[in-house]
């Protein structure tokens, strides 16, 4: 377990530092459109692609980094209501629901990918299925998030029991 979170750890690193350096790249490029059409009147053809496309990259990478914080859309109220271990058990059960989720996200991203491969990006010589490779990609990094912040949370409520048991 603590290699895989190592690993996890590692992976979410990387996801995190790749959706910024997307964003930066959307960013940056979306303020060369706006400069290209309204200061000099001739609209880039291609920033407009690229800035769409990395936005969807950045989207995806920056998921993984979501679950590994907590912050995505969660049961919290609920859960809290609960007593820890069935607070603990709607938590677990809530994330397979994304495990399978982004599973079946993952598979379906990779055909998608494979089907459009052979069409190009509109004003590029690039393959759409670099775009639509996010889905797979980006989900690989999430389900390995899910998994570690299931593996925390197993981890944190076995060490409540215990230290709770050791008070007593």
């Amino acid at each position: 377990m603590r290699y895989f979170l190592r690993f996890e750890d590692f992976t979410t690193g990387a996801a995190l530092r790749l959706s910024i350096a997307f964003l930066i790249i959307a960013a940056s490029l979306a303020l060369f459109q706006v400069v290209t059409r309204f200061v000099f009147g001739a609209p880039s053809t291609w920033s407009e692609v690229i800035t769409r496309s990395a936005m969807i990259w950045s989207v995806f990478l920056g998921v993984a980094v979501a679950f590994r914080h907590g912050a995505m859309i969660s049961v919290d109220v609920i859960q809290n209501i609960l007593p820890p271990r069935l607070g603990l058990a709607l938590y677990l059960f809530a994330n397979l629901g994304s495990l399978v989720f982004f599973s079946v996200l993952m598979w379906q991203g990779y055909l998608m990918t494979l089907r459009v491969k052979a069409q190009s990006l509109a004003a590029l010589e690039v393959s759409i299925g670099w775009v639509y490779a996010a889905l797979p990609v980006g989900s690989f990094f999430i389900l390995i998030a899910i998994v570690a912040a299931m593996i925390r949370a197993v981890q944190g409520d076995w060490l409540e029991a215990r230290n709770a048991e050791a008070a007593q």
